[in-house]
C-alpha cells in the first residue's frame, strides 16, 4: 500500500504515548483515501509459559489489571501468564528478568515460538512468545513481581489440565495466556 501520514499528534503520554494519526493512502480501486486512527503507543513485550511435563502443571500469574475491572471483570484479578515489557532488552533477556521477578524461577533453555500483534487496530504492540520447562530447582525467589513497579504478583502451580478447564470456564480470559496454553496442548502435552 503507498501510505503517507499527513499529521501525527500525541494527545496524551508519559511512558506511553496515545496518538492521532491522519493519512492517506490508495485503496484497492485506485481511488486515494484519507483516514484518521488513534495509535497506542506502549512498548513491545514478552510472555513465558513455565511448564513440567513430567508433573503435568504449569506455572500462571494472578493480578489485579485496571482495564478489565472497567471493562467487567467485577475482581479485575486475571490468571495470565508470566510476561513484561521489553525495557529496550531483547525479548529473551527481557522473559528471563521477568520470570525471575514475577514466578521466582532462573530458567535453563528457553524456545521462542512466535510473534503476535494483540491488538492490532490500537496498539502498536507486538509481544514475543516463550515456553520453557521447569523445575522446583530452577526457584531461585518467591517471585511476586517488583514492590518498586507497585506489582503484587501471586504465583499459581497448577496441572495443565486445571488451567484448560479454567479457560474453558472462562475464569482464564488472557489472550496471551490461552495462546500459549493451547500451543502447548499439541506439543507438550498432547495426551490431556
Amino acid at each position: 500500500m503507498d501510505i503517507t501520514i499527513l499529521d501525527s499528534r500525541v494527545l496524551a503520554g508519559t511512558k506511553y504515548n496515545l496518538r492521532r494519526v491522519s493519512f492517506e493512502y490508495t485503496d484497492r480501486t485506485g481511488q486515494r483515501e484519507t483516514q484518521t486512527r488513534y495509535v497506542f503507543d506502549r512498548g513491545n513485550g514478552a510472555a513465558i509459559l513455565l511448564y513440567n511435563r513430567a508433573a503435568g502443571t504449569v506455572i500462571l500469574t494472578r493480578q489485579f489489571r485496571l482495564p478489565t475491572w472497567l471493562n467487567g471483570n467485577p475482581t479485575g484479578m486475571l490468571v495470565e501468564v508470566c510476561a513484561g515489557e521489553l525495557d529496550d532488552e531483547a525479548p529473551e533477556a527481557a522473559i528471563r528478568r521477568e520470570t525471575e521477578e514475577e514466578v521466582g524461577f532462573r530458567v535453563g533453555e528457553v524456545m521462542r515460538v512466535f510473534d503476535a500483534y494483540l491488538s492490532p487496530g490500537a496498539a502498536t504492540e507486538i509481544v514475543t512468545f516463550f515456553i520453557a520447562e521447569y523445575s522446583a530447582a530452577m526457584k531461585v525467589g518467591e517471585g511476586g513481581g517488583l514492590a518498586a513497579e507497585h506489582e503484587e504478583i501471586e504465583v499459581l502451580e497448577m496441572p495443565y489440565a486445571e488451567a484448560m478447564r479454567m479457560v474453558r470456564s472462562g475464569e482464564i480470559r488472557d489472550a496471551r495466556t490461552i495462546m500459549l496454553l493451547l500451543w502447548v496442548r499439541g506439543q507438550i502435552f498432547p495426551y490431556i
